[in-house]
């Protein structure tokens, strides 16, 4: 008699498949802050990312960032935020520009835990995260629960720009420029400048050019305006910042290879 094995369901894992090979294969794993595979079975111990909105934790680590960096209190806000901002949008950046399916990193399914080795917590996404996938993803990774199939690309973007920038990053920026005198410009500055450096990092993986996923990305947070792309080594792309991460003004200064006040210089 042969029994017959139904087959395994798909889960979150599954959709996100995609993703973690191509945080993977953009170095990220060498140094991340990601916990590993994206997502947290068990929440014991972490924190949701609203509390850098409205709790305690921004101010924590504001304090933290001084005493690590020994820095001005506006420059380690800018410095934490560059980090953290480059670490929470990396998936989805890289969701979107590897295979269209974007983990929509609103603040309260986003995980945070303080990590003893570092300024910037470990960062991780709730198991039930909704994930916006494009419209001709096939089934039954599309019909899963947690899963919303975008009626178009248009809407994927924006579905991208509103769970990232408008619910998660915006609402952090205002509360830094409450706790500190820095510019929304500089910080905003810091978000394009991650995005970019996640694509051309994962750009040998990636279908179509770097320049593409750029330019769609940036322009969909409404920050293409604070970064360029200029000629690199191999006819590869380089980014140059338009704003400064204030990294420079350490006592051991921190100075980012497409900083807008050395290429000033060079230029």
């Amino acid at each position: 008699m042969t029994t017959t094995v139904p087959p395994r369901m798909p889960t979150a894992v599954d959709v996100l498949a995609p993703v973690a090979a191509a945080l993977r294969a953009s170095g990220a794993g060498d140094r991340s802050v990601l916990t590993p595979g994206l997502l947290v079975p068990d929440d014991t111990g972490w924190i949701p990312a609203t509390q850098l909105i409205d709790g305690p934790e921004l101010p924590r680590l504001l304090a933290a960032a001084r005493v690590h960096w020994r820095a001005s209190p506006h420059a380690a806000a800018a410095l934490v935020w560059k980090s953290y901002s480059y670490w929470v949008t990396l998936p989805a950046v890289l969701g979107w520009a590897s295979a269209h399916r974007v983990p929509l990193v609103a603040p309260g399914d986003v995980l945070l835990k303080p990590d003893d080795d570092g300024v910037i917590p470990v960062i991780g996404l709730r198991p039930s995260i909704t994930i916006a996938v494009a419209p001709d993803t096939p089934r039954p990774l599309s019909e899963l629960p947690q899963v919303h199939r975008a009626a178009s690309e248009t809407e994927l973007l924006e579905l991208l720009r509103s769970s990232l920038l408008d619910a998660h990053l915006g609402p952090i920026v205002d509360r830094l420029r409450r706790e500190v005198r820095i510019g929304t410009r500089t910080l905003l500055g810091s978000l394009a400048s991650g995005v970019a450096t996640g694509v051309l990092r994962a750009a040998h993986i990636l279908p179509g050019t770097a320049a593409e996923h750029i330019a769609a990305l940036t322009e969909a947070l409404g920050v293409a305006d604070l970064i360029e792309l200029v000629p690199g080594s191999n006819g590869r792309p380089a980014l140059r910042r338009k704003t400064c991460c204030l990294g420079f003004t350490l006592p051991q200064p921190r100075v980012c290879s497409g900083c807008c006040i050395t290429s000033a210089q060079r230029s």
